[in-house]
């Protein structure tokens, strides 16, 4: 644990907010780490809770208020009963320069592709999910780069394939502009953004129905404790088509990202009629197999361009965050085999 935290924790606004003792008697304990947070597993000391202090280094989504931003989405979907609870928030950044978030631990353990049965109670913790009605007042319609910086409403986008094509083009100059990246892999992966690009004028119904999405639903971000999943990490939530979201989960770049598992079409079909038994009749998935599939191909060109910009980021020595597996699939995902893969899919 840092010096830096450490001195926030001690903070008398930060122990009051919890009804913490005055004096730290609490031990926190790194449970994780991504390339944006940092989260800490600690026991309240008063009430024998399991809590996350989560500290959040950066924002995907370039927004000043990041923590703040995933915070309020997850107020939005607390009657959903499928993510944490919030007990605390401080994105003054007052104490240290790191936006500060206190939410429920969820116990579990991660579902797996290849099973069935867990794979259907992801299906119905996204059902869930999804379901959860969204006032207008919580949303703020534009593009994520158009937005006031500060806005801790969801951000709704107009058409999310050509935002997350933005979002590609965005990440991967970083690779194109830098002496690191290899030639031909630049020309390979300008060629997949252009076939992207055609995808997405293809259009599919735009006037679909929209809820809050997680956005980056990669398997290990479930949580299944007793044959029932939840969800955690959402820092990176809009509101926004519930295929995207699909369409991340099923997408060979995230499947490949943790498990080295690639789902059949026949995989990927049975798992979107699952889906839609979930829902139920909640809101309307007309037309939710087609725009899955469509996004699935977008989303395969979102996660090879933010392979490309954090390959370049892992080659500074100064980086703040590291994680070990993270470095040596990034590798993995720039290889010959693996782009020859996605450009068949795309092609």
């Amino acid at each position: 644990m840092t010096d830096l935290i450490k001195q926030y924790v001690n903070e008398p606004e930060y122990r009051k907010a919890l009804g913490l003792p005055d004096y730290v008697t609490e031990e926190y304990r790194l449970l994780a780490q991504g390339e944006y947070n940092v989260n800490y597993l600690f026991i309240h000391p008063v009430t024998g809770r399991r809590l996350i202090l989560r500290v959040n280094a950066g924002s995907q989504m370039h927004l000043d208020r990041q923590i703040e931003y995933e915070a309020h989405a997850l107020e939005v979907l607390r009657c959903s009963w499928r993510t944490p609870r919030v007990y605390y928030v401080d994105g003054s950044m007052d104490h240290i320069n790191h936006g500060v978030l206190v939410e429920e631990y969820l116990p579990g353990g991660y579902p797996r592709y290849d099973n069935r049965f867990e794979m259907n109670s992801v299906m119905e913790c996204m059902a869930d999910i999804h379901s959860v009605p969204v006032s207008e007042n919580e949303v703020i319609y534009g593009e994520p780069d158009a937005v006031p910086r500060d806005t801790v409403k969801l951000i709704a986008p107009a058409d999310p394939a050509n935002a997350i094509l933005d979002e590609c083009e965005a990440m991967v100059i970083k690779y194109m502009d830098s002496p690191l990246g290899d030639d031909t892999t630049k020309r390979r992966l300008r060629d997949l953004l252009d076939r992207g690009h055609e995808i997405a004028e293809e259009r599919i119904a735009a006037d679909t129905y929209r809820c809050c999405i997680n956005t980056e639903l990669n398997s290990t971000n479930f949580l299944l404790d007793r044959g029932r999943a939840q969800l955690v990490d959402w820092e990176k939530p809009l509101y926004a088509d519930p295929a995207q979201d699909l369409g991340h989960l099923l997408a060979p770049t995230t499947t490949f990202w943790k498990t080295d598992h690639i789902l059949s079409n026949m995989e990927t079909d049975r798992l979107i009629d699952e889906y839609i038994r979930a829902v139920g009749g909640r809101f309307d998935t007309a037309g939710i197999r087609e725009r899955t599939h469509r996004l699935i191909n977008i989303t395969c060109l979102r996660g090879l361009t933010w392979c490309a910009m954090a390959w370049v980021e892992y080659q500074d020595p100064d980086k703040l965050i590291v994680n070990e597996s993270t470095r040596k699939k990034l590798d993995a995902y720039l290889s010959d085999e693996f782009l020859t893969g996605i450009e068949e899919r795309l092609f």
